[in-house]
């Protein structure tokens, strides 16, 4: 039998992390190619009858979840969350992760922040021993941004983190701006040997919006891989 493909494997994990949505929650739903994989069963089940009001954490996830039927509310509309679902860009044994890869995660980390339960969707391909692997995105404010990148270089250097720090450009070549109108730089540090003192160092940049290293939380991380689905923390309610 064939390996199972990475969307195979995305799709498992989502299929799973549904398990734990009940009629009547309040929903956070992620960005990015695994969380897509959620709001597709999610809308499937809203069409045969669950009752869950969402709130998207891009206009990319909006989009998806409108056109599939399902209800949708501001964060302001709905602040207080029962469950968040989303996927990572990376995770380690302590449920720490890199996420931004799709360029939403400011309103993704604020969302998850607002949920009782954050829960992580991966395949095994996302699991590392020490982060960095991923470039780290950090979202910046454009005024400043030469300012503002000189000195994430500076706080790097001074955890010994080396790498290039550059702004996200599209593949057409201009430069990616996000959902809120701020800017991504993707540092290429490498290994982060201690992703608390970093992310503590960023969050105290001016100009720093918010960074990639969410930290404190997800409560259970879901991984597909090819031997089955396994699971970090919990699930259910504490």
């Amino acid at each position: 039998m064939p390996a199972p493909s990475a969307d195979e494997l995305k799709r498992q994990a989502a299929a799973v992390a549904l398990e734990a949505v009940a009629p009547g929650m309040r929903l956070g739903l992620g960005t990015g190619s695994t969380a897509a994989h959620f709001v597709d069963l999610l809308g499937a089940k809203v069409k045969a009858g669950l009752d869950v009001l969402c709130v998207p954490t891009s206009e990319r996830t909006r989009a998806q979840a409108a056109a599939l039927g399902v209800p949708l509310a501001t964060l302001d509309e709905a602040p207080e969350l029962d469950l968040t679902v989303d996927g990572a860009d990376e995770f380690d044994a302590k449920m720490r992760l890199i996420k931004g890869g799709g360029g939403a995660l400011l309103r993704e980390k604020i969302v998850a922040a607002a949920s009782k339960r954050f829960i992580v969707i991966t395949d095994e391909s996302k699991r590392v021993e020490t982060l960095g692997a991923f470039p780290l995105p950090v979202e910046i404010d454009p005024f400043g941004a030469k300012a503002t990148r000189l000195h994430v270089e500076r706080v790097a250097r001074d955890l010994g983190l080396a790498g290039t720090v550059g702004p996200r450009l599209k593949p057409d070549g201009h430069v990616f701006v996000t959902d809120g109108g701020h800017l991504i730089l993707d540092c290429a540090f490498g290994a982060i040997s201690d992703p608390d003192a970093l992310a503590d160092r960023l969050s105290a940049i001016p100009g720093v919006v918010e960074h990639g290293l969410f930290i404190g939380l997800a409560t259970a991380v879901v991984v597909a891989g090819r031997d089955g689905v396994s699971t970090l923390g919990r699930l259910g309610p504490a």
